[in-house]
C-alpha cells in the first residue's frame, strides 16, 4: 500500500514519465522508490524512467528490485521482460519471461512472449516447445494457435498453415490482435501459392479490422503535417546549404567520432538485405534501425532556438554513445552504420550534425516498394498507418522521396545510391560497389551474410528474409496485382524514370 503522502507524488512522476519527459521523472522516482521502498510497482517505473535516460545499470537493479519485491506477480514481471526487448537485451527479456512462466503453470502470456522472442531469434524448436505448453493449457487459446501457424510457415509447411489460419478466422477469434493479424499471415501463404485475389481480399479485411481499431484519421492528420514540413523545409534550403553550416561548424570544432554511415531509403528497398550485407564485414558495426536519432537528435531540432556547435557536439556524443551501447564492445574500432529508413525524411538533421557523413540510398521499384509495404503487419502509429491503402503507401512514398531527390542535389556530401534488383542479380558486384564507397575492401564473409543472420535478433519486420541467401521471387512482384496497383501507376511513374525503373 502506498502511503497517502507519496500518492501526489506518485502521480505527478507518472506524469512526466508517461509524456516520456524521463528526465523530470527520474528524480521523483528515486525519492519515491526511498519512501516506498517495499512497493514493487515504483521500482518497476523507476527502471522505466531510468532505462528513458539511458541507464541501463540503474534500470535494471530497479527492475531486479521489483521482480525480488513480486516474484509472483506474472503481469509484472512479463511488463520487465517487455521493457529488455525493447532494450534490445533478448536474453534478459527471456529470462523474465521463464520466470514469469514458472511463477504461473498456466499462464498463457509468458510462454507466447517467449515463443515470439525465439521466434525474432530464430529458435524455432524454442517457440514451438513454448507455444505447445500453450495449447496444452488451452486448445482454444487465440494466440497460440495463430503462433503456430506463424511457425508452420516459418518452416515452410503452408499447407499446414494455411488449414490452421483458415481454422482459426472461421472460429472468429476474439483476441483484437489475432483477428487481423491471422488475415495477413493467410496472405502471406496465399501469395507465395500464387492466389493473389484471395490474398489481396485478406488483406483489405485485415486492414478494415486494423482501421476499426483506432481513429486512423487523427494519425494520418498528424503524419501530413510532419510529411509537409519537412518537404517544404527542405525544397526550400539552398544547394549550398552544407557550405553554409559547414562555415558555421568548421571541422576543427567538431567532437571526433568513429566512422559513420547512414543507410537509408523507402522502407521494403533492400536496406535490412544490405545491411547484413555490410554487418557481416570485420570492420563494420551495423544496427538495425536503432532509436538513437529519434530519441536524441531529432527531439532537438523541435525546439526554436538555434543549436550551438558546443550543443551539436554533445549530441555527437550521445548519439554514439547510444550505438556502442547497443552494438556492444565488438564495435569499438569499426564503422558504424545506421540502418533506418523512415528517418531518411530528416536527412538535413542527419547532415547538420553529422557533416562527415556518408550516405547510401537504398532503391527498389516504386511498385514493388508500395505493394511490400501493403502486405506489412506492422504496429499501427502515425507513419505505418499510411500502409492501410495503397493510395496512402504511395503517398508516403512520394513524402519520402521527394525529400531524398532534394537533397542529392546538394553540394558536399558523400552518397551513393544502390538498387536492390542489382544486389539480387550480382550480390558480391553490387555489395562490393557499396562496401569500397564506405572506404573498406570486400571481405569474403560478406558473400555468406545470411550464416552471421541466423545467430541474431533483427527489428525490422523483414527479419525473417536475410536468414537466407538471396533470392528473386520479391523482383517484379507488382505485376502479379498490377491491376490493384493500376489506379498508383501514373503517381509512381516520375519516380520510376528517376531512379531507373522502365
Amino acid at each position: 500500500m502506498i502511503p497517502a503522502q507519496a500518492q501526489q507524488k506518485l502521480r505527478k512522476a507518472r506524469h512526466f514519465l508517461l509524456a516520456r519527459n524521463f528526465a523530470q521523472a527520474l528524480p521523483r522516482y528515486q525519492k519515491l522508490s526511498q519512501l516506498c521502498s517495499a512497493e514493487a510497482v515504483i521500482w518497476f517505473e523507476y527502471g522505466n524512467a531510468a532505462a528513458g535516460v539511458r541507464n541501463r545499470e540503474l534500470a535494471d537493479r530497479a527492475w531486479h528490485k521489483a521482480i525480488q519485491l513480486a516474484p509472483q506477480n506474472t503481469e509484472l514481471i512479463i511488463q520487465i521482460g517487455h521493457q529488455y526487448q525493447a532494450l534490445r537485451e533478448p536474453d534478459k527479456a527471456r529470462s523474465c519471461f521463464a520466470q514469469a512462466a514458472a511463477a504461473d503453470p498456466r499462464g498463457i502470456n509468458p510462454r507466447i512472449s517467449l515463443a515470439v522472442l525465439s521466434e525474432q531469434n530464430h529458435l524455432l524448436e524454442q517457440a514451438r516447445a513454448a507455444v505447445e505448453e500453450c495449447l496444452a493449457i488451452d486448445p482454444r487459446d487465440d494466440q497460440a494457435r495463430y503462433f503456430s501457424a506463424v511457425l508452420d510457415r516459418r518452416e515452410n509447411k503452408l499447407d499446414q498453415a494455411e488449414r490452421r489460419l483458415r481454422d482459426l478466422i472461421a472460429s472468429a477469434p476474439k483476441h483484437p490482435y489475432v483477428r487481423y493479424a491471422c488475415r495477413y499471415e493467410l496472405a502471406q501463404v496465399l501469395d507465395r501459392t500464387d492466389r493473389f485475389e484471395e490474398a489481396m481480399r485478406l488483406l483489405a479485411e485485415a486492414k478494415q479490422i486494423v482501421g476499426g481499431l483506432t481513429d486512423t484519421g487523427l494519425l494520418l492528420r498528424g503524419y501530413d503535417h510532419g510529411a509537409d514540413s519537412a518537404r517544404r523545409f527542405t525544397q526550400n534550403l539552398p544547394r549550398t546549404i552544407l557550405r553554409t553550416w559547414a562555415e558555421g561548424y568548421p571541422e576543427d570544432q567538431r567532437e571526433a567520432i568513429p566512422p559513420l554511415a547512414f543507410l537509408g531509403g523507402h522502407p521494403r528497398s533492400g536496406t535490412t538485405l544490405l545491411e547484413q550485407v555490410l554487418d557481416a564485414h570485420p570492420a563494420v558495426a551495423a544496427l538495425d534501425e536503432p532509436s538513437a536519432f529519434v530519441d536524441i537528435i531529432e527531439p532537438e531540432f523541435n525546439e526554436p532556438k538555434e543549436l550551438t556547435n558546443s550543443r551539436i557536439n554533445t549530441l555527437r556524443r550521445i548519439y554514439i554513445q547510444a550505438l556502442l551501447q547497443e552494438a556492444g564492445a565488438a564495435a569499438e574500432g569499426k564503422l558504424l552504420v545506421d540502418k533506418n529508413p523512415s528517418p531518411t525524411a530528416r536527412l538535413p538533421l542527419w547532415l547538420r550534425v553529422f557533416p562527415e557523413l556518408r550516405v547510401v540510398i537504398a532503391l527498389r521499384d516504386p511498385r514493388d516498394v508500395v505493394l511490400s509495404c501493403y502486405f506489412q503487419n506492422i504496429l499501427l502509429n502515425a507513419t505505418n498507418a499510411n500502409f492501410l491503402s495503397f493510395e496512402r503507401v504511395a503517398k508516403h512514398y512520394a513524402d519520402l522521396m521527394d525529400i531524398w531527390l532534394a537533397v542529392r542535389e546538394w553540394d558536399g556530401f558523400a552518397w551513393l545510391e544502390t538498387r536492390y534488383e542489382d544486389m539480387v542479380a550480382n550480390l558480391e558486384r553490387e555489395g562490393r560497389r557499396v562496401t569500397e564507397f564506405l572506404g573498406l575492401s570486400w571481405h569474403d564473409d560478406q558473400a555468406r551474410f545470411y550464416e552471421k543472420s541466423q545467430t541474431k535478433q533483427f527489428y525490422s519486420p523483414t527479419y525473417q528474409d536475410v536468414t537466407r541467401p538471396v533470392y528473386t521471387r520479391s523482383v517484379g512482384r507488382w505485376r502479379a496485382y498490377e491491376k490493384y496497383l493500376a489506379p498508383l501507376l501514373p503517381a509512381l511513374e516520375p519516380y520510376c524514370r528517376r531512379f531507373g525503373y522502365g
